[in-house]
Parts: C-alpha cells; sequence; structure tokens
C-alpha cells in the first residue's frame, strides 16, 4: 500500500468522539491497618482491609466492611492497586471492582507509606472501576466505563468517580 493510499484512508473514517465525563459519586472508604505480606517478587504485597464509609452523589450510600485493597508497591515505587468491596445503596447492593496505579515523588509516597497526611496535588491516582449489582435501578452501571481520581488520607482513601460519555 502507498503511504497516499493509507492517507487517503485514514482521512475518510469518521472521527470518533472525545469522551467527557459526568460526575457519578464521592466515595470515602475507612481503612484499617496495612497487613504486609512482604516481598513477592514481584514487589512489595499489602493488604489494606476496607472497614467502612460513605458513598454520595448521583448513588447514595455506605461502604461495608466487606473487601480490601490488594497492592502490590513495585520496586519503581508505583502502587498497582486492586480494591474489591461492596457498597450497599438505596436501591441495593453493589460490587466494586477498582482497579489503579499511585504514583509521586520518592518522599511523597514515603510519607504516604508512614500513614502521614501528604497533598493529593502530589500524588497521581487514578483507577478504573468496574460494578456488578442485582438491582434493575443500577443495571445502568454494569454497562458503562467509569474512571475515578483519590486521594490517601490517614485513615481514608477518597475517591471521586465519573462516568466516561
Amino acid at each position: 500500500m502507498s503511504d497516499k493510499f493509507v492517507t487517503q484512508i485514514m482521512t475518510d473514517l469518521p472521527v470518533p468522539e472525545t469522551p467527557s465525563v459526568s460526575f457519578l459519586c464521592d466515595v470515602a472508604v475507612d481503612v484499617g491497618e496495612p497487613i504486609v505480606v512482604g516481598d513477592t517478587g514481584a514487589g512489595v504485597r499489602r493488604v489494606i482491609p476496607i472497614v467502612g464509609g460513605s458513598v454520595k452523589g448521583r448513588i447514595n450510600g455506605r461502604v461495608l466492611a466487606s473487601g480490601a485493597d490488594f497492592q502490590i508497591i513495585r520496586r519503581d515505587g508505583v502502587a498497582e492497586l486492586e480494591a474489591l468491596y461492596v457498597i450497599e445503596t438505596e436501591h441495593g447492593l453493589v460490587y466494586v471492582k477498582n482497579y489503579g496505579l499511585r504514583d509521586g515523588p520518592k518522599d511523597v509516597l514515603d510519607a504516604l507509606a508512614r500513614g502521614e497526611l501528604v497533598d493529593p496535588k502530589l500524588v497521581y491516582f487514578r483507577a478504573s472501576p468496574r460494578f456488578e449489582t442485582a438491582a434493575p435501578e443500577l443495571q445502568w452501571m454494569t454497562k458503562r466505563i467509569f474512571v475515578c481520581s483519590g486521594a490517601r488520607l490517614p485513615t481514608q482513601v477518597v475517591l471521586r468517580f465519573f462516568e466516561l460519555l
């Protein structure tokens, strides 16, 4: 194929729209003391118990003491996050699977690891939650893509969830 032909094909294709976001909710997840499994080869494995919390926005409810954030702290300092838990809403239960990354300057990440309060603007904390529910009123959540930003506080993780439009 010639470059001219490829260029012509590319210019004739419809352009997909750029996604925008719509606020879904703020989630404040109460967490327990980290359980440090140790260096498993992939990095330091930590399990952070989820012990409660609140949900406010287009959906409202509470975070049940029902799961944990399973983390690998990689050798480059980046935390790979996999939080699994349940929220109880006015319409029913929602199972949350939230996968993300947390990164920042070494001194800031070290302060977070010590349980200190740091400015969330200094930390890249993004994730992609997925939802499962049996509640008919919430089925739409299983048919959309969501993203979130987060902040780690000494005893909480604060998340802001957005639906991609």
